[in-house]
């Protein structure tokens, strides 16, 4: 059995900002565990809920010094849903209300935490065949295992692999601050290295060092070797292409399923959704007071109200949208003019849209499940859960074609009905609006055929189950590789013990034909 240990700085259920701590959270279950002993190590935020700082457990403690500073260092460990947890503790680092604060502390707090990954790994006796890094906050530890560490017997031929959540944050600062905070030599701060464009950035030093480089999205893997989507980075992507893989993520198929989710009014299957689901959209008109209309179109949004998931187009087509037939569900917090934007626009037509300016994990199930098709017009998107969600409660996506929701959702074909939703290519209000009407279409002049699309994504897989057999197929190729350069090291340490073997016996043979030599002219002298 081999040993995979993921790192990350956030993982449901224990601290969550964003679909990172999905994929954590949900991956490792997943994993074969008859093939790994798969853990994760994370760390102990005060802001972790207490019901699971309780289940915590001592492991052991030490001190390092880190930063100029003589830090304790405590590790703890926890048992859920069969995944063994363990848990970074340092009160001076991760303390506080929320697990990121500006990106100066940051960097000094995320440097700390990969360091001592490493660090505790001889204490609580788990050494990792791979190392799994997610996202710029871990990107320190294929650096310091390549610096700090390689000199220990421990540590020799573990494997590391780098995952790119979302490349627009890579954890970058001014150099000398972050030579300070990190102690690394001046070495590591060259345009090969983690120097970027003046700055120290922690998640090029990741990539760089990694062993293997993934993302969470075919697409989004070809589309980060370009300039627009690149992020500065384009170039040392393309370069590491030969290494580079993209795997779509996954959702929790037990926890989200309409057959049995506890916070719907209806629960159905993709065997009874034409009879039950609409009595979900019935209550959410209810719920949230708009006209109740079992037969109107109505379009669900659950995001964060940023521009890059294409706020910026529907804001330019708001009157054309709210002008149609249709109502707008919106859940979600960002940007302050997106937020006053739908504010404002549900004061107008209080019947049509309802702008929920907040999170709430039972409303966004109710929306997934009461809606008849979901917006997605991401500017990119690089896996996305939100459609995948949708594609499960059967509400069919309307999407932008970019990232993962380019590999996820197939666009509706009238001519052999086909499809699982409805996608426009390029980065375009019109172009969005234009798709949005023709699902409309679909839906209220081709009921059928919109049903046997509904059918359709409600029995597609985009559990775990298939992205992980990948990530498992990614592991073997590593570990066969570490085992091949074990053999070549072996065999290049057998060859240079025989050699020096030779070289001292040719050496010893030569030591005796010259005193032989000696000898023998000593005594002809005589």
């Amino acid at each position: 059995m081999k040993n995979i240990l993921f790192v990350a700085s956030e993982c449901v259920p224990f601290i969550k900002t964003g679909g990172l701590a999905d994929v954590i959270g949900s991956l490792p279950k997943y994993i074969d565990k008859t093939k790994y002993d798969v853990r994760v190590i994370m760390p102990k935020y005060l802001c972790i809920p207490e019901k699971y700082r309780k289940e915590m457990r001592y492991v052991t403690h030490f001190y390092t010094d880190f930063c100029w500073r003589n830090q304790y260092v405590g590790v703890l460990e926890m048992e859920y849903e069969g995944v063994h947890f363990y848990f970074i503790d340092s009160e001076f680092y991760f303390g506080g209300p929320w697990p990121y604060h500006n990106m100066y502390e940051d960097i000094e707090k995320f440097a700390f935490f990969s360091r001592q990954v490493l660090s505790c790994l001889p204490l609580i006796g788990f050494r990792p065949d791979i190392i799994h890094c997610n996202d710029w906050q871990t990107g320190l530890v294929p650096v310091y295992l390549n610096d700090n560490f390689q000199g220990d017997m421990f540590f020799m031929g573990i494997k590391t692999v780098m995952t790119i959540h979302n490349l627009k944050f890579q954890g970058t600062w001014d150099v000398e601050t972050i030579k300070h905070m990190t102690g690394l030599s001046d070495y590591y701060f060259t345009a090969d290295k983690l120097e970027s464009y003046h700055n120290g950035n922690l998640l090029k030093g990741g990539l760089v060092y990694a062993d293997i480089i993934t993302t969470v999205s075919e697409t989004y893997a070809q589309e980060i070797q370009t300039p627009f989507y690149g992020e500065g980075l384009d170039g040392l992507i393309a370069s590491k292409n030969n290494r580079l893989l993209g795997i779509v993520n996954g959702i929790d198929y037990a926890e989200y399923d309409p057959a049995t989710d506890s916070a719907l009014s209806a629960n159905y299957n993709a065997d009874n959704f034409r009879t039950e689901k609409v009595k979900n959209k019935m209550a959410l008109q209810r719920e949230l007071g708009l006209k109740e209309d079992p037969d109107v179109f109505m379009i669900g949004i659950i995001s964060r109200l940023t521009a890059q998931k294409g706020f910026d187009l529907i804001q330019y087509m708001m009157d054309e949208i709210t002008a149609d037939d249709i109502q707008l569900v919106v859940l979600g917090t960002g940007e302050g003019q997106y937020e006053q934007m739908f504010k404002d626009y549900a004061g107008r037509f209080p019947e049509k849209v309802s702008a929920n300016i907040y999170y709430s994990e039972a409303l966004s199930r109710r929306i997934y499940a009461g809606c008849d098709a979901f917006l997605m017009p991401s500017l990119f998107e690089p896996c996305g859960l939100s459609q995948l969600m949708s594609l499960r409660y059967g509400t069919l996506p309307i999407v932008r074609e970019t990232g993962g929701l380019k590999d996820t959702v197939i666009a509706y074909n009238e001519y052999d009905n086909t499809g699982t939703g409805f996608s426009f290519a390029n980065f375009n209000a019109h172009e969005m609006l234009s798709i949005m009407q023709y699902a409309k279409e679909v839906f209220y002049r081709y009921k059928s055929r919109w049903n046997d699309m509904v059918d359709r994504a409600m029995r597609q897989d985009f559990s775990w189950n298939a992205s992980a057999r990948k990530y498992e197929e990614m592991y073997a190729r590593l570990i066969r590789e570490a085992e091949i350069e074990q053999a070549e090291n072996i065999r290049r340490a057998e060859e240079r013990r025989k050699a020096e073997e030779e070289a001292a016996i040719k050496a010893a043979h030569a030591a005796e034909a010259a005193k032989n030599a000696r000898l023998s002219a000593q005594g002809e002298n005589e």
